[in-house]
């Protein structure tokens, strides 16, 4: 078996964190000793969810069992996903940041799975995540995954995105995927020919601010194990989760 030094375009900020919430994990549950120092068992799942390492790959490189690999990969991201923002605290943190809009968008993560989760739009089969962005492109909240069957206006639905943005008195910019969801959603005026000049001017301007919230999911794609999932469908949203909140510590 061949080694070869390898790196994570990651900054140390981003395992100082990992590694303090492993070690408040450890002191919780009364754990004095394991084969990973905290400190290696962060860059072992840093180098999962950034390179899309394998388990077994990590456990050659680590010197421990795939089983030892899998067990501190998924305890790791059950912690980091239960620190990620809720839709309702996203909401109210734009509200007390002083805006008054969001930009809703959606995605399909690939994955191998049965046809409920075939996507017809992306033709592959995944699953649907929603997500908010602020004004600036950054990713606040990401939802649970649904079935890649899914349409983004019944997934928002789903996961009441509307409702919950309307209470907190934030509007949300989203494409014409989201067509008349609600009032509070502004997406374009459908239609590229015969539309009324100022129909137009408005249509470009809102594209030129909600392309902003292409950023969010550009930077969770970035992270090399969504690129095309090998995990069960309920792990996507772990996964999602806990990128998330890796970005938000960066």
């Amino acid at each position: 078996m061949l080694f070869y030094p390898s790196a994570i375009d990651l900054s140390t900020t981003t395992l100082r964190y990992v590694v303090k919430v492993i070690r408040a994990h450890l002191k919780r549950i009364g754990s004095p000793w394991r084969r990973l120092a905290p400190h290696q068992q962060a860059l072992l799942v840093l180098a999962h969810l950034r390179n899309g390492d394998t388990y077994a790959r990590l456990a050659a490189g680590f010197g421990i069992g795939v089983a030892t690999a899998f067990r501190y990969v998924r305890e790791t991201t059950e912690l980091l996903a239960a620190s990620a923002p809720t839709l309702t605290s996203a909401l109210w943190q734009l509200a007390w940041s002083h805006h008054n809009y969001a930009i809703l968008d959606g995605t399909v993560i690939r994955i191998a799975a049965n046809k409920p989760y075939y996507s017809g739009k992306h033709r592959y089969h995944g699953i649907n995540l929603q997500g908010l962005t602020d004004p600036y492109g950054r990713l606040l909240w990401i939802s649970d995954g649904l079935p890649g069957a899914t349409n983004d206006t019944t997934a928002a639905r789903h996961h009441g995105i509307p409702g919950l943005a309307d209470q907190a008195g934030i509007l949300l910019l989203a494409d014409a995927g989201y067509h008349h969801i609600t009032e509070d959603v502004l997406t374009p005026y459908k239609g590229r020919t015969h539309l009324p000049q100022h129909y137009l001017q408005a249509n470009t301007e809102h594209s030129r601010i909600r392309c902003r919230g292409e950023r969010g999911f550009a930077t969770l794609k970035n992270w090399a194990i969504l690129h095309r999932a090998r995990c069960s469908t309920h792990r996507v949203t772990t996964l999602t989760k806990a990128i998330l909140t890796l970005e938000q510590t960066r």
